[in-house]
């Protein structure tokens, strides 16, 4: 079976030796010193922002809503994975949906002002793929409107635009570290901010709200553990060499996959891309499937990043986003990870190839 990723481990011995450690100090949890040192890594990476280790990208969501005080309506996109709309439903807030564009598959900046109504508190927008949202456009509207902006950028680490790191864009940006990621800590994810009093609330608010026996707020269990930032240590080092054989990979499927009618996000000016995934949005959802079900029957497997449309979800109704909707039901995301065979890659595309006429 080929999968649509694989979970990159780490030489076992390397991992081994920081299980040493933790045997040797029998601290497992509760802000343990590789998850400080993990952390420590993760701002030097994102240019000095704080950053809190949390248990997985979705708890690192519902925190930042938390944290920012927001209520009533969150603009947000239809075209993300489900827990960037459950977070906002969770934290009692109404997502409010603007339809995406059609080049890198983000929410549609322009569209964003007509959703502003006077309960209105932030904006909640997906890095689609590591692909960035129109950040400065976002900015300027936000400041007109006295909104908070949230990214989530669960596909975004090792993203770079226009010089500085995708995630230190907004007011909080959120990532998932779990086990599917470029960057993994087998579960995990992290709430990303500049400012270092909004960064010491969202600590207390990962950690049931207390230092110690000293209690400030109400908080939860959103801490990781030194088991999984011993993963994160082994892993971090090779982001760069994970990225330079994605981006080899990306070249062939292009190549192989030359001359179909097949569209592909756009990738802006100044972006340093992560290549997190390789999708293909296909002519119609009658082909999608038909290429779909021929992978499925020579073991690929595939999987429809994203969908549905998150304004169709069955327990919440939303308005109608045409675009997304239309992307969503043609969109696959092929096998794509650093060390899958290139042979293996030129036969999922002779496959495409055969369907795809």
């Amino acid at each position: 079976m080929i999968n649509v990723t694989k979970s990159y481990l780490p030489p076992l011995s390397e991992y081994v030796s920081y299980l040493e450690g933790i045997w040797e100090r029998g601290w497992l949890t509760n802000n343990g010193p590789l998850v400080q040192e993990l952390e420590a890594k993760l701002s030097d990476e994102l240019d000095g922002a704080q950053v809190q280790f949390t248990s997985n990208g979705t708890i690192a969501l519902q925190i930042a809503i938390k944290a920012l005080g927001l209520t009533g309506e969150i603009i947000t996109t239809p075209f993300s994975y489900v827990a960037t709309t459950t977070a906002i439903l969770w934290e009692n807030c109404e997502p409010v949906f603007v339809d995406i564009e059609n080049r890198t598959f983000c929410i549609d900046a322009d569209k964003i002002e007509a959703a502003i109504t006077p309960r209105t508190s932030a904006i909640l927008a997906t890095h689609v793929y590591g692909y960035p949202c129109d950040v400065h456009k976002i900015e300027q509207i936000a400041q007109r409107h006295s909104l908070k902006v949230i990214y989530d950028g669960a596909h975004a680490f090792g993203v770079n635009y226009h010089g500085k790191p995708l995630l230190t864009y907004g007011d909080i940006s959120t990532c998932s570290f779990h086990a599917t990621k470029l960057f993994h800590t087998s579960e995990g994810g992290a709430i990303i901010v500049r400012d270092k009093e909004l960064a010491d609330k969202i600590w207390l608010y990962k950690s049931f709200g207390h230092r110690g026996d000293e209690y400030f707020t109400l908080g939860v269990n959103g801490k990781n553990s030194e088991f999984h930032a011993a993963m994160g240590l082994c892993n971090l080092p090779r982001v760069a060499s994970f990225i330079a054989a994605r981006r080899e990979l990306a070249k062939l499927y292009m190549q192989e996959l030359a001359d179909m009618p097949l569209q592909y996000p756009t990738m802006p000016e100044g972006l340093e891309y992560n290549y997190a995934y390789f999708p293909i949005v296909l002519p119609s959802e009658e082909v999608m499937h038909r290429v779909k079900d021929a992978l499925v029957s020579n073991d690929i497997n595939t999987r429809r990043y994203f969908y549905p449309s998150l304004n169709k979800l069955p327990y919440h109704s939303g308005a109608i986003c045409p675009v997304s909707e239309d992307i969503a039901s043609r969109v696959l995301s092929l096998p794509f990870y650093q060390d899958i065979d290139r042979l293996d890659v030129k036969y999922i595309c002779e496959i495409i190839k055969n369907v795809v006429v």
